[in-house]
C-alpha cells in the first residue's frame, strides 16, 4: 500500500473538465515529481489531494484512508501540508510568526520549539532574518519561509508547488538541494514543477501530465531518457 494514492480523480472548474481521470501513487520516503506544461493540470491536482478542490470521481488515500471526508484544514493534521506556488506568505508578520504559524494545529511545545531549530538549520538565512516582516523578503527568501511553514506541521507528505518559480538560477540550486535535505530527514515529498530538468534531477519517480490526463510515468531515468520528454519538456532534440 502507498502512502499517498490518487485514485481516477475527475475535477472540474465549473463546466470545465480539468483532471479526467488522474491517478498516481506515493510510496513513502519518495520523491516524486508530476511535470506538465502550463494549464496541464499539476496545481489542481494538487489542490484537490489537499482538499481545497473537492473532486467529482474518484477519491484520495493517506495509508488506505479515504481523506474525501476531511476539510482541507483537518488535513493538515493528518499529515498533508502544501507549499503553495507564489509562496503566500504573511506579508506583514515576521518570518519567525510565519514559520510558528505552520504549527498551529499542534500543542507540543518543546516540539515546536525543536522544529523551529531544525528549519532554521535548514535555512540559515531565515534564523539570520527571523525579527524581519516577510513581505520585505527577497523571493527566494520567502521561498525558503513558505516549506519552513509548512514543515512545522511535521508532514507526512509535503506537496511542493513550482517551488523554483521565478528565482535566479543560484537560488534554484539552493531550493531543490533543500528538497533533497528535507527528504533524506523522512519527509516524503510530491513535488509539481516546470523545470522538468531539475525536478528529475531529485525524484526518484515521475509522471507527465497533459490535458488533465497523466500521459507517461516511469522512474526519474526513463523518463529523462524518453525522446518525448527529452523534446517537450528538457529541451533536448
Amino acid at each position: 500500500m502507498a502512502l499517498l494514492e490518487v485514485n481516477d480523480i475527475h475535477a472540474y472548474y465549473g463546466n470545465i473538465h480539468a483532471l479526467k481521470g488522474v491517478s498516481l501513487t506515493v510510496e513513502e520516503g519518495e520523491i516524486v515529481c508530476l511535470i506538465g506544461g502550463n494549464g496541464a493540470g499539476k496545481t489542481t491536482t494538487l489542490r484537490t489531494i489537499c482538499g481545497l478542490l473537492r473532486p467529482r470521481g474518484g477519491n484520495v488515500q493517506l495509508q488506505g484512508e479515504d481523506l474525501g471526508h476531511y476539510a482541507a484544514h483537518q488535513l493538515v493534521s493528518k499529515g498533508i501540508a502544501m507549499v503553495p506556488e507564489g509562496r503566500g506568505v504573511f506579508s506583514k508578520l515576521t518570518v519567525q510568526a510565519n514559520l510558528e504559524l505552520g504549527a498551529y494545529t499542534r500543542n507540543d511545545k518543546a516540539g515546536i520549539n525543536q522544529d523551529l531549530k531544525q528549519v532554521f538549520h535548514l535555512f540559515p538565512r531565515l534564523s539570520e532574518r527571523r525579527n524581519q516582516v516577510a513581505g520585505t523578503l527577497s523571493g527566494g527568501e520567502q521561498q525558503m519561509v513558505a516549506m519552513g511553514r509548512a514543515m512545522m506541521s511535521r508532514p507526512r507528505v509535503l506537496l511542493l508547488d513550482e517551488p523554483s518559480m521565478g528565482l535566479a538560477p543560484v537560488l534554484v540550486d539552493l531550493i531543490f538541494e533543500t528538497v533533497q535535505n528535507i527528504n533524506r530527514e523522512g519527509t516524503t515529498i510530491l513535488l509539481v514543477e516546470q523545470n522538468a530538468h531539475k525536478a528529475l534531477q531529485v525524484a526518484s519517480r515521475g509522471y507527465v501530465l497533459q490535458t488533465g490526463e497523466i500521459r507517461l510515468s516511469d522512474t526519474a531515468v526513463a523518463l529523462q531518457n524518453n525522446a518525448e520528454v527529452r523534446n517537450l519538456y528538457l529541451g533536448i532534440q
